[in-house]
């Protein structure tokens, strides 16, 4: 079997939103903890990280949006000398530092490289472990503790570089990924497949969704076997009939039922269950190729053991 991929970058951790805020850099500390008292990480091809290019993010996003957010980074990085703030707030929950631009940039750049070391062989599949997420970012706003959506750069870039024809995104986060969909809804060359909490932030996903879009919403403490039934029922036959080509994750782990962030009942079994699902899909259709990238989960040991298990399921250890 082929090579897993483990791609991160100690700009990651130079991007924060300020004291006690849940998407922390210990959120990378936790999770390289577990690989290596596991010794998980040892089966990881650990693999370079670079920025993305504005070709890459203009794949998903506006010119405007790039420039808004470039131009509050290099007013933080000016005004810091003269006793500025040292964050910008975008909304109530999200802002920047003076290192989110690059640890953002290097985000999109670590799933297009996955993309590629995927594409060329040298990979059967990835993991992204970056900060900040992606999957709220929409075309043209940044959003939800995300700024650019890594998934959809990454599957534009499979499209439009790689020339494939088809391809999946499969997000189980228990929010609702309403960047992706924005930005990718109609698009008949993929197929989005996500399971919810709703009512639940973002309060989207659930009104009239494109025919590409397949959403499952579910109210709050939906455990882990009527997550497996949904699944089973609704996504398997819409990804079998797709066909997908590749298969690009939004690995959230905050459905843990450990995660205050959320209300869902899932822990490592359903998240073994649900990545050997996807990798059976990806097997069958696209000769194994996934690239699967970090999103939600905000209890640290419940997402560290998370990412061991959906890792041990990609590299089969």
């Amino acid at each position: 079997m082929g090579k897993t991929g483990y791609f991160t970058h100690r700009d990651f951790w130079k991007h924060e939103m300020g004291r006690g805020h849940p998407e922390c850099p210990e959120r990378l500390d936790a999770i390289e903890d577990r690989l290596l008292s596991s010794g998980v990480g040892d089966a990881l091809e650990r693999s370079e990280v670079p920025l993305a290019t504005l070709e890459h993010l203009l794949r998903a996003h506006t010119p405007e949006h790039v420039e808004h957010l470039q131009s509050l980074a290099q007013r933080l990085v000016e005004d810091a000398p003269a006793g500025g703030p040292d964050h910008a707030q975008i909304d109530p929950d999200t802002s920047m530092n003076g290192f989110t631009m690059l640890a953002a940039r290097r985000a999109a750049g670590a799933a297009i490289a996955a993309t590629d070391a995927v594409m060329a062989g040298e990979l059967e599949n990835a993991f992204c472990a970056v900060r900040p997420p992606g999957h709220h970012a929409c075309r043209d706003k940044a959003m939800g503790f995300c700024f650019f959506n890594n998934v959809a750069i990454a599957a534009r870039h499979a499209l439009e570089h790689h020339g494939l024809q088809r391809v999946a995104i499969v997000d189980f986060d228990v929010h609702h990924g309403n960047g992706t969909e924005d930005i990718l809804s109609n698009d008949p060359r993929v197929l989005m497949v996500s399971i919810f909490q709703h009512p639940f932030y973002p309060f989207s996903g659930t009104e009239h969704p494109a025919p590409n879009m397949c959403n499952v919403p579910v109210p709050a403490y939906t455990r882990g076997m009527d997550v497996r039934e949904l699944i089973e029922a609704m996504w398997i036959p819409r990804l079998e009939e797709f066909k997908p080509q590749m298969i690009f994750v939004s690995a959230g782990f905050d459905a843990h039922r450990d995660d205050d962030l959320g209300q869902l009942g899932l822990n490592e079994n359903d998240y073994y269950w649900i990545t050997s699902r996807v990798r059976d899909v990806a097997r069958r259709f696209a000769h194994g190729r996934i690239v699967s990238m970090l999103e939600g989960g905000y209890n640290l040991d419940a997402l560290a053991r998370s990412v061991e298990t959906h890792l041990r399921v990609l590299a089969e250890v």
